[in-house]
């Protein structure tokens, strides 16, 4: 944080050019200006905006789909993502990356199912419109301006193209009651279809591995231990739901 008298700024060092798209949007705080350092870094001024992050049980409001919505069917930000040499992922894709980071690590129940139903249901799972995913819908990355008017979505460093099908997933697994999946999807836009649910499920699986990943990396293991657990209860919903 940068003051000056009454004013403040938040500053960052060398942000990705989506910065500008995003500000233009409306999808972060407004960026003020952008100014190249002596020794090459890039400098970038954020308006600094009074609120706060969302709640768990907030998640589920109008207010976050239409924001969710807007962001997945935004042209300026796939435009941009194209021209930062972003591709669009595929399920294959998807797979291939976490078989490669399973390679070395004990091959326990859950991690095998999940592999396995993975490359059982990639091609199925497969969507071709591809759009900008923010990739980590978590609560703590959704900020509400103070007067409760404006809504952000930050911590953009994962972004990628992709089926939207992998934030929702995400959204919905974590934050909304199932019996109210329909009622959410339909503030979004979609309907609940057996073909959407196949994808949600697909990539609520993938996400859950890659955090698990993520988590023993960093030798996290309890939070890697939850998510493993996690992949249990997903393999057995999962053969439930896709039967």
């Amino acid at each position: 944080m940068a003051s000056s008298g009454e004013n403040k700024l938040f500053i960052k060092r060398n942000s990705s050019p989506f910065l500008a798209v995003l500000s233009a949007e409306g999808i972060v705080p407004k960026l003020l200006w952008t100014r190249r350092m002596d020794n090459g870094d890039v400098l970038t001024a954020q308006k600094w905006m009074k609120g706060r992050v969302l709640m768990p049980k907030e998640m589920s409001s109008e207010q976050v789909a239409g924001l969710l919505k807007k962001i997945h069917t935004s042209e300026p930000l796939l435009s941009m993502m194209r021209r930062l040499g972003k591709k669009p992922m595929t399920t294959t894709q998807i797979l291939n990356q976490l078989e490669s980071r399973a390679k070395g690590r004990t091959e326990t129940r859950a991690l095998r199912q999940s592999l396995n139903l993975l490359k059982d249901r990639a091609e199925l799972a497969e969507f071709p419109n591809k759009m900008v995913c923010h990739s980590d819908i978590n609560h703590n990355n959704w900020l509400l301006s103070h007067d409760e008017k404006s809504l952000y979505l930050v911590d953009w460093d994962q972004a990628v193209i992709a089926d939207p099908a992998m934030d929702l997933a995400m959204l919905l697994y974590w934050y909304v009651e199932e019996d109210q999946w329909e009622n959410w999807l339909g503030l979004y836009g979609l309907k609940l279809t057996r073909s959407l649910n196949l994808r949600l499920v697909w990539h609520m699986v993938a996400m859950t591995l890659r955090f698990m990943f993520w988590h023993q990396e960093h030798a996290e293991m309890k939070k890697m231990i939850l998510f493993e657990k996690d992949l249990l209860w997903l393999n057995e919903y999962a053969a439930d739901i896709l039967r």
